[in-house]
C-alpha cells in the first residue's frame, strides 16, 4: 500500500497555531506512508494539480488530506482523486483546522493532537473500500408548496424552463399575504400592479397545474424521482359558471369575522374574495357553511341564478410525480393578544399594521377611509416589534419589514391627513433595502415622530387609549394619549410547518423556520436531496428578497431536471441477510424511511437511493447485521487504535 499524505497551511488559520512541518515529518514514519508534503492551500488549483501529478509519480493508491473540514472541500478532494486514476473512496480528510487549531492556542499541544488525527486518518485510509456511486433517471416535472408571491414565482421560472409544475396551495385563492397589502416601499407601488400580472401568468401557462384549497398528505421517493399524495378540497364553485353577481352571498344567513381584515368586519360563509387574490369566483367555508352541520342548509345553491354552486362534488386524492419540490409556505402574523399588556382586542382601537392596510385600501372595508367604530382619529402611534425581538414569547429574531411598513403607513396617513399626528415608538430603525434609508428620512420630513421608546403598557383612561412607554434617550417614562394604537406585528412560522417538517424530512431553526443546509454556500438547499425553499418559510423577508429566494430555488431545482439523472451517493446502509434477524427495529429510527421489511425473505432491504448514511440505523441494530459502507466497525476501531497508541506514548 502507496499512501500520500499533505498537510494544509490554510494560510495562517492552521499554520499559525499547529507545527505544519512536524505533522508533515511524522507523516512519513506511519506505516504505509511512501510521501508526505505540505502546502499553504490544499484547495487551491495549484494544491489539487500537485495531488493529481503526485498519484502517477509516486504510484500512490491511498490519500490522505489533513486541512479542514470534510463538509468544506471532501467534495473537492474526491474529484482528485479520481482525475488521479483512484476511486474517490481511497481518501480520508483529517480535519486539523476545527478541531485543532481554531479550538486550542497551545502550539505543543495542538501540534500533537494534528498528528494523532493524521494517524487516526491513516490507519483508517489502509481499509478503505472502493465504491461506486449510481445513476437515476429524473422525473422532469416541480412540485411548489405554496401559492403566494415566492410559489408563483418559482412556479412561473420552472415553467418558463420547459418543465411541468404543479402548484399547491392550502387556501382557496391565489395571491398570499401580498395580495392583502396595497402599496409596497420603498417605492410605493400598488402590490396589485405585479401580483396580478403574476398570477395570470402562472394561471395561463401550458407547463402549470394550479391546485388550490389543496395540501400535502405524503411523500415517497428521493431526488428525481418523488411521489406525492395531494388531498383536494373540493370549492363547490363551478369557476367557469361564476360570474361574481354576489347574490349567493346576500342569501347565506352566517356571518362570522373576516379574516382578510383581521377581523374588523364580517363575512358571510359564502363570499367574494377582493382582488387581487385569484380565483376571484365564489368560496364556500366549509368551516362556518349550515350545509356541513346538522343544519343542511343550500340558501346559496337556490340565490345562485348561474346554477353555479354544487355540494355534489367529493374530495379527492391526486398522486403527483416529480423530480424536486419547492417549499413556499410564506408566513403567518404575530397574534398580539399574546401580548396581554397592549390589550389588542380588549381596546377597540388597538389595531395591528396589516389592519390599517385594509383600512387604507380604497376597496377595502372603509373604501380607504380612516374610520373605526365611526370615528376618525386625530392622533395615531404606532408600536414597532410587536411579536420580534422579544425574549417573553420567544421571538428572538427581527421581521425585517415591520420598521418600513409602518413608515409607510405612516406616510400614507399623512399625505392623506396632515393634521393626524403620528408617533412611532421604535426599538431601532432597521432600513436595510436599498432606498428604505431615503425613505425613512422623508417620513419624518413629513413630521412623523419618532421616539425611540420601549412600551410597557397600553391601557385607557377615559374611554381613550394611553401608552406607556420609556423614552431611552431620555430616560424617562412617558404617557401618551392617542386615538388609534397600530402595532407592528411581526412575522412567524405558519400553521403546518411541523407537519410539513416531518413529511419532507427537513430541518427547522432555533426560530421554528426551515433551515437552510448551508447560509453562505446553499442558502436554499436543503439537507433533503431534491428540495428547495424559497420566500419567508425560511424567516423574515421583504417582497424582493422573497422573489430573489423564489429565482434562486427555481435556479438550483431546474439543475437535476436538465441534467435528466441524479448520482446516488455510495455511503450508504447495507444488511447482511446471514445475520439479519428481520426485528426492523432499524426501520423505526430511520428519519428517512429508507429501511423496508421484506415480507418474504423476512429480512430488511435498504433503499440506496432514499438512504443519507447518517449510521442511525448501524448503531441500532442489536445483531449488528446492518453496517455503513466505509463506516465499518473495523475502520473506525482502526481509527480508535491509532489514536490510542500515540496517546499512550506508543
Amino acid at each position: 500500500m502507496r499512501i500520500g499524505v499533505y498537510v494544509c497551511h490554510c494560510g495562517i488559520n492552521i499554520a499559525a497555531v499547529v507545527d505544519v512541518a512536524a505533522v508533515r515529518d511524522y507523516a512519513q514514519t506511519l506505516p504505509g506512508v511512501v510521501m508526505a508534503k505540505d502546502y499553504q492551500y490544499m484547495c487551491s488549483d495549484p494544491g489539487q494539480e500537485m495531488v493529481r501529478e503526485d498519484i502517477g509519480k509516486h504510484n500512490l493508491d491511498r490519500v490522505v488530506i489533513a486541512a479542514c473540514s470534510p463538509r468544506m472541500h471532501e467534495g473537492t478532494f474526491r474529484k482528485v482523486m479520481e482525475k488521479g486514476g483512484i476511486n474517490a473512496y481511497y481518501f480520508e480528510e483529517a480535519n486539523i483546522r476545527e478541531q485543532c487549531s481554531w479550538v486550542h492556542s497551545d502550539r505543543e499541544i495542538a501540534t500533537e493532537k494534528a498528528k494523532e488525527l493524521v494517524a487516526a486518518a491513516v490507519s483508517r485510509v489502509h481499509l478503505q473500500e472502493a465504491l461506486q456511486e449510481k445513476e437515476a433517471s429524473v422525473i422532469p416535472a416541480a412540485l411548489i408548496i405554496g401559492g403566494g408571491i415566492a410559489g408563483l414565482t418559482a412556479a412561473k421560472d420552472m415553467a418558463d424552463a420547459g418543465f411541468k409544475a404543479t402548484l399547491l396551495e392550502r387556501k382557496p385563492t391565489l395571491g398570499g399575504h401580498v395580495a392583502k397589502w396595497v402599496y409596497t416601499f420603498p417605492h410605493m407601488a400598488q402590490a396589485s400592479e405585479f401580483l396580478t400580472p403574476l398570477i395570470e401568468s402562472v394561471k395561463g401557462h401550458p407547463n402549470i397545474e394550479v391546485l388550490t384549497s389543496a395540501e400535502l398528505t405524503d411523500l415517497e421517493g428521493f431526488v428525481g424521482n418523488y411521489q406525492a399524495k395531494v388531498a383536494v378540497t373540493p370549492r363547490y364553485v363551478d369557476e367557469a359558471a361564476c360570474t361574481r353577481c354576489g347574490k349567493c352571498v346576500e342569501a347565506c344567513p352566517v356571518e362570522i369575522p373576516d379574516e382578510e381584515t383581521w377581523g374588523l368586519v364580517t363575512r358571510k360563509a359564502i363570499y367574494l374574495p377582493p382582488p387581487p387574490h385569484d380565483p376571484a369566483t365564489a368560496v364556500i367555508d366549509t368551516a362556518s357553511c349550515r350545509h356541513f352541520t346538522d343544519e343542511g342548509c343550500d340558501a346559496c345553491v337556490s340565490a345562485c341564478p348561474e346554477g353555479a354552486i354544487s355540494f355534489e362534488a367529493q374530495a379527492e386524492e391526486r398522486l403527483v410525480d416529480t423530480g424536486v419540490i419547492i417549499v413556499a409556505t410564506g408566513y403567518e402574523l404575530f397574534d398580539p393578544a399574546r401580548k396581554p399588556e397592549l390589550n389588542y382586542e380588549k381596546i377597540p382601537t388597538v389595531i395591528t399594521g396589516p389592519q390599517l392596510e385594509r383600512l387604507l385600501d380604497e376597496n377595502g372595508p372603509t373604501k380607504g377611509e380612516l374610520v373605526l367604530n365611526g370615528k376618525s382619529p386625530e392622533s395615531i402611534t404606532f408600536i414597532h416589534c410587536v411579536g420580534s425581538r422579544d425574549h417573553v414569547v420567544g421571538n428572538l429574531y427581527c421581521s425585517r419589514v415591520c420598521c418600513m411598513y409602518t413608515a409607510k403607513q405612516a406616510r400614507v396617513v399623512k399625505e392623506r391627513h396632515p393634521d393626524i399626528r403620528v408617533r412611532v415608538c421604535y426599538m431601532d430603525m432597521r432600513t436595510f433595502c436599498r432606498g428604505c434609508e431615503e425613505f425613512y428620512n422623508e417620513v419624518q420630513s413629513k413630521k412623523v415622530l419618532y421616539t425611540r421608546g420601549m412600551v410597557s403598557e397600553v391601557f385607557t383612561r377615559e374611554g381613550n387609549p394611553v401608552v406607556r412607554f420609556e423614552d431611552t434617550f431620555l430616560e424617562e417614562t412617558m404617557e401618551e394619549p392617542t386615538d388609534w394604537v397600530v402595532l407592528a406585528v411581526g412575522m412567524e412560522p405558519p400553521e403546518g410547518t411541523e407537519e410539513l417538517q416531518n413529511l419532507l424530512k427537513l430541518s427547522r431553526s432555533a426560530d421554528g423556520f426551515f433551515l437552510e443546509a448551508h447560509p453562505k454556500l446553499r442558502p436554499v438547499d436543503t439537507d433533503t436531496d431534491g428540495i428547495f425553499l424559497a420566500g419567508c418559510c425560511q424567516g423574515p423577508r421583504d417582497i424582493a428578497d422573497t422573489v430573489s429566494s423564489a429565482h434562486a430555488a427555481a435556479s438550483r431545482a431546474a439543475i437535476p431536471l436538465f441534467a435528466g439523472k441524479v448520482a446516488i451517493a455510495p455511503i450508504v446502509a447495507e444488511v447482511d441477510e446471514e445475520v439479519c434477524a428481520g426485528c426492523a427495529m432499524c426501520e423505526e429510527v430511520c428519519v428517512y424511511g429508507a429501511l423496508k421489511l421484506d415480507e418474504l425473505k423476512k429480512k430488511m432491504t435498504v433503499n440506496e437511493a432514499v438512504c443519507k448514511g447518517c449510521g442511525a440505523c448501524s448503531a441500532t441494530c442489536p445483531s449488528s447485521a446492518i453496517k455503513l459502507k466505509n463506516f465499518k466497525n473495523n475502520q473506525l476501531l482502526a481509527q480508535i487504535d491509532a489514536l490510542c497508541v500515540i496517546s499512550a506514548g506508543g
